[in-house]
């Protein structure tokens, strides 16, 4: 799989690897997931749902690229993303894994042939078993559009310079945000009880892959996961075991983005569900609604 269609620089960090169509709008992608990696780890043993998200997230770029005719230079950014996955599927075995993602898009609007806006259903399997389920929908923008979009932010090099030599804030303590090392934690702490503010690491190797000229989804889904479980700490070993997350504009570097969480009553006594919330210049970034269940 060339890694220009998933939008990754690395080879290593390619995780899909075959694709087809099956029918009118509806594909089967392969992935394979190694059984250790540097940052998608998780000390519960399991797979990383991050992982999951990464490899549904890379089908976006691949389809659209390969099967619309989306041309290369082209962006896309998150309206919505929705995850669930089933825990007990996600052991770490003898052998890597290997999964098959049935994709189906819809929803697809188009300008002169090429999306401009689309959705997919996604279901993942593994050795034949329903692992996790996935509902998302995405704009595709020329470099005209995105520039307009983005309104002369688009110097991703220099933006990333720029934020590099920011002083980061201190990352809050790595086991309450379930991580094992500072570098991966993506919180702050601050003087609020449950809110916190995010931490952007533009050197980080896996999060900034590539320039960019604004804080990636996956950077935004892992400060959510830590949310969740720093909202929860202490607490037994859990996992985040689904999302449902609304993008509302892009997280810029120059500026601080705080992040309040909650949890939220429910039925379900086997899960627990956290509200996260992101304001950056007093104008909504992000929401989301993570469910965590006990190991």
């Amino acid at each position: 799989m060339a890694r220009e269609y998933v939008h990754r620089a690395a080879l290593a960090e390619v995780f899909l690897t075959g694709w087809q169509e099956t029918a009118a709008d509806t594909f089967h992608v392969t992935a394979q997931w190694p059984r250790f990696h540097s940052f998608y780890a998780d000390e519960t043993g399991l797979y990383d749902p991050m992982l999951l998200c990464e490899t549904i997230r890379q089908t976006f770029p691949l389809l659209a690229h390969a099967a619309y005719g989306m041309p290369m230079g082209y962006a896309l950014s998150w309206s919505r993303f929705q995850y669930s996955v089933n825990p007990q599927e996600m052991d770490i075995r003898q052998r890597p894994a290997e999964l098959e993602l049935r994709v189906r898009c819809h929803d697809i609007k188009r300008q002169r042939s090429v999306p401009t806006r689309m959705s997919m259903t996604i279901e993942v399997f593994r050795d034949g078993q329903l692992m996790a389920v996935s509902e998302t929908g995405f704009g595709c923008h020329s470099p005209a559009i995105y520039e307009r979009l983005r309104r002369g932010r688009t110097e991703a090099a220099a933006l990333m310079r720029t934020a590099a030599v920011s002083l980061l804030p201190e990352a809050v303590p790595p086991a309450r945000a379930g991580r094992a090392r500072p570098r991966d934690v993506v919180l702050a702490a601050t003087d609020t009880p449950r809110e916190w503010s995010l931490r952007i690491d533009t050197a980080h190797p896996i999060l900034f892959d590539h320039p960019l000229d604004h804080a990636p989804g996956m950077l935004i889904l892992e400060a959510i996961r830590q949310c969740s479980h720093a909202a929860l700490a202490p607490a037994s070993p859990s996992v985040v075991s689904g999302m449902d997350i609304t993008f509302n504009q892009y997280v810029e570097f120059d500026s601080p983005c705080h992040l309040r969480s909650s949890t939220v009553a429910t039925a379900d006594q086997t899960s627990t569900t956290v509200s996260v919330e992101a304001h950056q210049d007093e104008r909504p970034a992000f929401t989301a609604l993570a469910t965590v269940v006990p190991l």
